[in-house]
C-alpha cells in the first residue's frame, strides 16, 4: 500500500465516523425531543426544545443542550433533567436499542444561544437608537 493510498483510506474513514457520530447526534436528538414532548405534564407552562446534541467519538458520553421558554424556568428545568438522567437514559435506551450498542451518558446543558442572540438584537437597537439621535442632531439647523 503506497503513502498516498493509506492517507486516503484514513481520510475515508474519518468521514465515515463524522457521518456515524452526525448520525447518531441526530437520532438522540430526535428522541430525546420526542420523549420530552410525552413528559411535558411535569413542567407545565413551558417549553422544552432540544437544540443540539453532541457525542464523543467513543459514544460513551452526549451532551443535550436544552432550550426553555420561559426563561424564568431553564434552572429548575435543566436541575430536573439532570436529576432524572438515569431514568431518561435508561428510557432512550429502550427507544434506541435497535441502532446502538451502548448508550451513552447523558449531559444536559442550557442552550444560551437564544439569550446571546437577544443581547446581540439589544445592543444593536441600542447603536440604532444612537446613531439615529446623531443623525436627527445633524440634520437640525443652528440657530443663531
Amino acid at each position: 500500500m503506497t503513502k498516498n493510498h493509506y492517507l486516503c483510506s484514513l481520510k475515508t474513514k474519518k468521514n465515515m465516523e463524522n457521518t456515524r457520530l452526525n448520525r447518531i447526534e441526530r437520532l438522540l436528538q430526535k428522541e430525546l425531543g420526542d420523549m420530552f414532548i410525552h413528559v411535558s405534564s411535569t413542567f407545565k407552562g413551558t417549553i422544552l426544545s432540544v437544540s443540539e446534541v453532541r457525542i464523543s467519538p467513543d459514544l460513551s458520553v452526549a451532551k443535550a443542550y436544552i432550550s426553555v421558554f420561559p426563561q424564568s424556568q431553564s434552572e429548575y428545568v435543566i436541575e430536573t433533567l439532570k436529576n432524572s438522567s438515569r431514568s431518561i437514559r435508561y428510557e432512550l435506551g429502550k427507544r434506541i436499542k435497535n441502532q446502538v450498542r451502548v448508550i451513552p451518558e447523558l449531559i444536559f446543558k442550557l442552550d444560551e444561544t437564544l439569550d446571546k442572540l437577544e443581547t446581540i438584537d439589544r445592543l444593536l437597537a441600542i447603536d440604532r437608537d444612537a446613531v439615529n439621535a446623531a443623525e436627527e442632531n445633524d440634520s437640525e439647523p443652528e440657530k443663531d
